[in-house]
């Protein structure tokens, strides 16, 4: 029995971390590693991300975490390092609602942030590191982001 139980302890940890993702994500199909760009979404996957990253209550959610997390870091960090999780999420919380329809995936390390996955359109791809550096904390972006020209509702049908 005494075996047993840190047995089932160590197969429920690496579960959790096995289960975690490094990256913030702008979907759920967003790829999940900034090493790669992920595959072309089809039109229900594009629509679907466009109709909740447009929502005003989704849109109105992502601006108060992001409001939030500054509060947090003016009252406890004091002008100190952001964490990395926290850029990452506020990157991908501000991607989210101004690039609908993306699949992107954000990566911070020490205020470096990298952004990989598909956007629609040229202008979508260079509104990216703007956005991103609206985020107090991010130093550069790298942006390994690539325009899908065949990315559906714009492919001609």
């Amino acid at each position: 029995m005494n075996k047993l139980i840190p047995m089932i302890l160590s197969s429920i940890l690496t579960f959790g971390v096995a289960a975690c993702s490094n990256v913030a994500k702008t979907s759920a199909d967003a790829p999940n590693s900034t090493d790669t760009n992920g595959q072309a979404p089809n039109l229900d996957i594009v629509l679907n991300n466009k109709s909740d990253a447009t929502s005003e209550i989704r849109r109105n959610q992502a601006n108060s975490d992001i409001r939030a997390r500054e509060q947090r870091y003016d009252m406890f960090r004091q002008g100190g390092e952001r964490s990395d999780r926290n850029l990452e999420s506020e990157v991908r919380s501000k991607l989210e609602v101004n690039i609908p329809s993306s699949q992107l995936a954000v990566n911070a390390k020490n205020g470096v942030v990298t952004v990989a996955g598909i956007v629609q359109t040229q202008k979508q791809l260079g509104q990216i590191e703007p956005l991103a550096k609206q985020i107090r904390g991010v130093k550069s972006v790298i942006i390994k982001a690539k325009v899908e020209p065949n990315l559906p509702p714009y492919n001609n049908r």
